[in-house]
């Protein structure tokens, strides 16, 4: 697929995927969920480690209401797109073949806000703000965003952004636990780069494996969880990386992983 609304670029072992529609703040429209989805795929095949950022002042505003909704329209479904696009966009994230992190450059409002939170490490630089704003328009939150929310921040505070629909500065998101870190806004896109190298230096399927493993966390029993490990961990324990890991553990050295 070629991109119009995104830029897929890699830098080394690491996808740095850009939401690029400064016009609308990088406002989510359906075609741009359609080419989110082919990305994050890519980058699942292509790289070890991926990074989801915008370009220009903000991370993403949101959906791009004026290009999709037309409230007006026979038949109108606001909840259609949602099955066909935003779900796809999301469940694409969570099915993730490799660790993402998430550079959350200024507004990070809607959509955009799922889009941030799904990240497995969560970036924020100091001017940057979250914003559940659905209840302005009359919808109710999607892409997640109820689900990523209460089972980061708890259900009363998911539901002072959902209900109030005030924005939550970078440094009270860090406070809440939401996000993992808050740095210098000219620092963000180094900051991220730097955990991504990391993340793609190691070792490929583990990390794939902790990614299932806490987003399955989520949504089993203990005892499910219990079973998951143990498979999980057969398949880890299949790779070169885990015979390097135990090599270099027994040898006193930095291993090598290899992806494999």
């Amino acid at each position: 697929m070629s991109y119009r609304l995104i830029a897929f670029e890699r830098e080394g072992n690491v996808a740095l995927i850009r939401l690029s529609d400064p016009g609308t703040l990088n406002a989510v429209s359906l075609a741009m969920a359609q080419e989110l989805a082919d990305a994050f795929e890519r980058a699942g095949r292509e790289a070890r480690a991926a990074i989801l950022t915008g370009a220009g002042r903000g991370f993403c505003s949101g959906a791009n209401l004026a290009a999709d909704l037309d409230p007006t329209s026979s038949g109108y479904d606001a909840g259609s797109y949602l099955h066909t696009h935003y779900g796809p966009m999301m469940l694409g994230i969570r099915n993730l073949r490799v660790p993402l992190v998430t550079a959350v450059n200024g507004v990070a409002a809607g959509i955009g806000c799922s889009l941030a939170l799904a990240g497995d490490l969560i970036v924020a630089g100091e001017s940057g703000y979250f914003l559940q704003a659905f209840q302005r328009v009359g919808l109710v939150p999607d892409g997640g965003s109820a689900y990523l929310l209460a089972r980061s921040i708890g259900r009363a505070r998911a539901l002072e952004m959902m209900l109030l629909g005030e924005r939550v500065a970078a440094a009270q998101a860090l406070e809440w636990g939401m996000i993992n870190r808050v740095v210098p806004d000219p620092q963000l896109g180094a900051s991220a780069l730097a955990l991504a190298t990391r993340l793609a230096e190691g070792p490929t399927v583990a990390l794939a494996k902790i990614r299932e493993l806490a987003w399955r966390a989520t949504e089993t029993t203990f005892a499910e969880q219990l079973d998951l490990e143990r498979d999980l961990q057969r398949e880890a324990g299949r790779t070169a990386d885990h015979r390097e890991g135990v090599a270099a553990f027994r040898a006193k050295r930095t291993p090598r992983f290899t992806g494999t």
